[in-house]
């Protein structure tokens, strides 16, 4: 995918019952932003499948989205820890509890943020859920993506462009989240521009995306899931 097949960009933080979301056009300017509301996953899910089909109608172009949320839960405990003292991956032991993805263990190994550790479905964070769900409703699309706003901003950290033209038209029921949201839409722009990169996947679990190169080279054993 390439950015030139996208004309909207759209970041999603995923709060129970309350999703923000933000909306950036290709020049990186405030196309709109809102919340989603509901009583339940399946009625936030299409309210926001709805509201994909209704900018799309409208002839405003083809939408990649970026979800603050883990793509899937564990299928069982993680096996494999990473060392960092000795560079290598080793066998999970009896007193670790197994959570965690790949692209969070990569996160967290390179001090770029500090993940909230995904678990097996039954043991996850009602929010998390939430995000599975939206995961799952929008599967058939194209350009949905994982991200993660505390590591976008150290990405980020020390660079002046690029900007972004927004509005606080809706900021008042949740400023910090509808700037995750942001950053979430400008991650997938820059992703999608070819600046960007992308962790894990190696449990395949889904990986989380960036907006700026890894601070490691592509050889790094981290970056590497043992077999």
């Amino acid at each position: 995918m390439t950015q030139t097949e996208f004309q909207l960009f759209i970041g999603v933080d995923v709060k129970l019952r309350n999703c923000h979301y933000f909306i950036l056009d290709s020049k990186l300017t405030i196309f709109g932003s809102g919340w989603l509301e509901g009583d339940s996953n399946k009625e936030i899910c299409e309210r926001f499948s709805g509201l994909l089909n209704v900018i799309e109608k409208k002839g405003f172009g083809q939408i990649a989205v970026g979800i603050d949320s883990p793509r899937l839960p564990l299928l069982t405990p993680r096996n494999h820890f990473w060392d960092g003292k000795r560079r290598r991956w080793r066998a999970r032991n009896e007193r670790e509890q197994g959570h965690g993805r790949h692209c969070e263990v990569v996160l967290k190994a390179l001090k770029i943020a500090n993940p909230q550790w995904t678990t097996i479905r039954e043991n996850s964070h009602a929010w998390m859920v939430l995000g599975f769900a939206l995961f799952s409703c929008l599967e058939d699309r194209a350009g949905i993506f994982e991200v993660f706003p505390s590591a976008s901003y150290w990405i980020l950290k020390n660079r002046l462009h690029p900007r972004v033209t927004i509005d606080f038209s809706n900021f008042v029921h949740g400023p910090k989240d509808m700037i995750d949201a942001c950053v979430s839409a400008l991650t997938v722009f820059e992703f999608l521009q070819g600046r960007g990169s992308e962790v894990g996947g190696g449990d395949g679990l889904g990986s989380i995306i960036l907006p700026g190169p890894l601070p490691v080279n592509s050889t790094h054993p981290l970056l590497q899931w043992p077999n």
